[in-house]
Formats: C-alpha cells, sequence, structure tokens
C-alpha cells in the first residue's frame, strides 16, 4: 500500500516573510509580515559539524582503537533572490529604512513605500530574525495534484543580509540576500494557524503538502486565524450559529505542584487530554502542552516553573489552539475577510518623528517630509 502520492516540488509559488520578536514569537502588526511572488530562488543548505575522529595504534604501529562520532546539523545557510529592488522586503530582511512617500493630498493620503536606505554602519541589519514560508506547486503526473497541491516549506527562524555585487547596468539589478536559519519553537501553527505541525518547527526547516497557497497577494498583510475548523460552535446549536468570541484573559502557576492555569472569558469546550498550542503568552507558558484539570472556563497543564506566579493578564496577540477532535482556536476567529491591506495613513513609530516613543516598538519606516498639497 503506498504511504503517499509522489508527487513533485516544481515552481516557486509565493513566499511570506514575517518579522519576529527576540524570542522568536512572530509579530502580528500591520508592517510586519509581507507575502509576494515575485522571488526568483530560495536555496538552502544543510551544514553539518563534522564528528570528532579518535585514532590510536599499538606499538608495533597497527591501529587498534578507531572511533568517528557522528556529523551533526548545526544550521542551514540560505540565499534569496528576488526580481527587483523591493524596499518592503529588503527593509524587512536586511534591516535598514523603509522610505515612503505621499502620494495622495494632505487631506486625501495615499502613502507608498518608495525607496529603501541601507543599515548604519555597525548596525545588526537582520535585527531579531524573520520567519520565512514558501510554497510551490505539488505535481503529479504533469499536472496539479488534485489532493494538496502545494508545498508548504518552513523556515522558522532565519537570520539574513544583503550579498553580492549591486551593479546598475544595462541589464538586471541583482537582488540576493544570503544568511542562515535554526529551530524556533515558537512559531508554532503560524501566522495564521494553517501549519498543522508546530514540534517541527523546533527544526531549521520543514516541509508538508498543503491545500491553501497565498497566490496573487503581493505586500504587507494582517493574517487573521480563519482555517475553515476554526470557528467555534455551540454544543447544542447547529453550525451555523456562531458562538461568543472567547478570549484568553489571564494566566498563573504554581511552583510547589508545577502547574499553570490558563482563564477564559467564557466556555471554552476544550477536553481533558486535549493538546494544546500555546503561543504569546510567555516564555514560560509557552509550547506544546496536553490538558488536564478542565473545568467550564479554565484549563490547566503541567510545566517548569521556578516560582508561583500570580494571575497576570495576558496580551491580545495570546493564543490557544487545540488540536482535538474539531480543532479550535482562542482567541476565537470572528468571520470576516482573512486578509486586510495595511492603512495608507498608519503613524509609524521611527526614531526622529515627533511622536517617536521609544518605550514602543520601532517600525524602522520614515515618510517624506515632502507637501503633497504645494
Amino acid at each position: 500500500m503506498a504511504t503517499q502520492e509522489y508527487a513533485a516540488s516544481i515552481q516557486g509559488v509565493s513566499i511570506r516573510v514575517t518579522r519576529l520578536d527576540a524570542a522568536g514569537n512572530l509579530l502580528p502588526g500591520n508592517a510586519d509580515s509581507y507575502t509576494t511572488s515575485a522571488f526568483m530562488r530560495l536555496s538552502f543548505t544543510p551544514e553539518y559539524e563534522e564528528g570528532e575522529e579518535i585514532t590510536e595504534k599499538g606499538a608495533n604501529g597497527v591501529v587498534c582503537v578507531t572511533y568517528k562520532a557522528p556529523d551533526t546539523l548545526k544550521r542551514i545557510t540560505m540565499e534569496l533572490a528576488i526580481c527587483e529592488p523591493d524596499p518592503e522586503l529588503s527593509q524587512l530582511l536586511s534591516g535598514g529604512l523603509l522610505l515612503r512617500k505621499n502620494l495622495g493630498t494632505s487631506e486625501d493620503p495615499n502613502n507608498k513605500s518608495i525607496g529603501w536606505a541601507s543599515p548604519g554602519v555597525g548596525d545588526d541589519p537582520a535585527g531579531n530574525g524573520v520567519a520565512i514560508e514558501v510554497w510551490s506547486h505539488a505535481i503529479k503526473n504533469g499536472k496539479k495534484a488534485a489532493v494538496l497541491p502545494y508545498f508548504h516549506w518552513i523556515f522558522p527562524f532565519v537570520k539574513m543580509r544583503q550579498s553580492g555585487d549591486r551593479v546598475i547596468e544595462n541589464g538586471l539589478l541583482a537582488n540576493t540576500f544570503e544568511g542562515y536559519g535554526l529551530g524556533n519553537p515558537n512559531f508554532q501553527a503560524g501566522i495564521d494557524g494553517r501549519w498543522e505541525f508546530p514540534v517541527a518547527a523546533e527544526r531549521p526547516y520543514s516541509y508538508a503538502r498543503a491545500d491553501w497557497a497565498p497566490t496573487g497577494l503581493n505586500g504587507f498583510y494582517t493574517w487573521t486565524d480563519n482555517s475553515t475548523d476554526q470557528v467555534i460552535f455551540t454544543s447544542d446549536a447547529a453550525p451555523s450559529a456562531l458562538k461568543t468570541p472567547i478570549v484568553l484573559v489571564s494566566a498563573s502557576a504554581t511552583q510547589a505542584n508545577t502547574r499553570a492555569t490558563l482563564v477564559f472569558s467564557g466556555d471554552h469546550d476544550i477536553a481533558n487530554g486535549d493538546t494544546l498550542y500555546i503561543q504569546n503568552v510567555g516564555a514560560l507558558f509557552n509550547g506544546t502542552k496536553t490538558a488536564a484539570n478542565v473545568t467550564a472556563n479554565t484549563v490547566s497543564y503541567t510545566g517548569s516553573f521556578t516560582q508561583d506566579i500570580t494571575s497576570f493578564n495576558v496580551g491580545a496577540s495570546a493564543r490557544v489552539t487545540v488540536s482535538s477532535s474539531v480543532t479550535e482556536t482562542y482567541p476565537a476567529p470572528t468571520p470576516v475577510t482573512v486578509l486586510s491591506n495595511t492603512s495608507p495613513d498608519i503613524s509609524y513609530n521611527v526614531p526622529g518623528n515627533v511622536d517617536y516613543n521609544a518605550d514602543n516598538d520601532v517600525d524602522f519606516i520614515i515618510q517624506s517630509n515632502e507637501n503633497p498639497s504645494t
């Protein structure tokens, strides 16, 4: 009995690059995740540390002991080539400043990215790194596979910088980036909850067949966890009756019995034994857990805690994805369009701006000071 369909990966469909915070969590902001089909190639090479070889000879010069430790994977090296001097993707991958200009009027602004400035001398171009996802066609018998027609490639933690010569000539200006990739357990189910194997994200790269790819999308998008099986329904009503959205409101932990407790805003339908994929709650709480001691609006699980942690309110980006007979996600997704374009009149937090706040995340985007009305 065949164990797989034996489809081939042919042609790149699209690439999605998402900014990470210092802990490796995916950032959900409206200028943090960029999708495009305008790339030429993404190449990666597993890099191994060669195992130490030990050889000892006897007094007669003949080898009496020999041993070689296994070669071990330490990271992957990567190269990405894009089709054009894409300022938004360049800034996301290799730091620097994104230059934007209002192509509308003061009364009706239409801000567009028109350029990019390199990182400053001595700056770390890669910052906290990014997560890169790539989709390719799954081809079977010369045509797209009828089931799961894409390959979804995951590189959960990547640090890149520009590489190669930049030559302005009678030809294409080369735009390449190179760097390395490692595992990232905080990648979890991805920015939109579609990656089904969170544990695999602890490795430098992985791939799986998929039924969806972000085709036809170019630019920054805000993603909503909107998988088809992640709408929560009432237990005693028809599937069309949507339940009131539930959110994760607080978390706590005790050292004595190494137990964490999550509190939700309503009935959650999680059962004892369900697998929980927890994101953006806190380093001690995140990860793959098993639900226990479930009540109507709380869930507990075991963990390693060095001190008692009293209940604290969690942020809006906190997410619990449940793997059970019906996959559910909290906060509960609302029935809205999956994607929304970046608003043109966003005020970015950039050093030098009048409203710059050093205590908030820096967007690394600067706006033209030209008055479009004159």
